[in-house]
């Protein structure tokens, strides 16, 4: 077994879609027309991993409270990993993504947290 595919609940495809890909730079992999809500997932650019981000619209109320407590309580939705945390948050900062914690270290890691516009918080991690 492995994994293909997880979802992050988004307020807005359209707005979701513009900033995975132009700001987070990820590469757009299907954006389907589903007769509404849309399939709409990406992946990491010029990478072999195959694992798509399903960026699922949170228009049922479980998932939108779901979504808005983990918002609301500072949690992060998922993390990303990054091999210069303080490079790639001079990049994001200078393309407008606000953090909600700037970096900083934790034993042997660094970790960041940004709005991704959505309704989520994203965590990078440097390892």
């Amino acid at each position: 077994m492995k994994i293909i595919a997880t979802s992050i609940f988004v307020e807005d495809q359209a707005r979701a879609q513009q900033f995975y890909t132009e700001i987070l730079g990820f590469e757009l992999k299907h954006n389907i027309d589903m007769g509404g809500p849309k399939w709409l997932t990406v992946k990491e650019n010029n990478s072999t991993n195959p694992v798509e981000i399903v960026l699922e619209p949170n228009d049922n109320p479980i998932a939108k409270d779901y979504q808005t407590r983990l918002f609301n309580e500072g949690i992060p939705a998922t993390m990303f990993a990054t091999e210069n945390l303080k490079k790639e948050y001079e990049l994001l900062k200078a393309r407008g993504v606000r953090f909600t914690q700037e970096p900083y270290a934790m034993g042997d890691i660094k970790l960041a947290i940004f709005d991704d516009t959505c309704g989520n918080l994203i965590q990078l991690i440097e390892q």
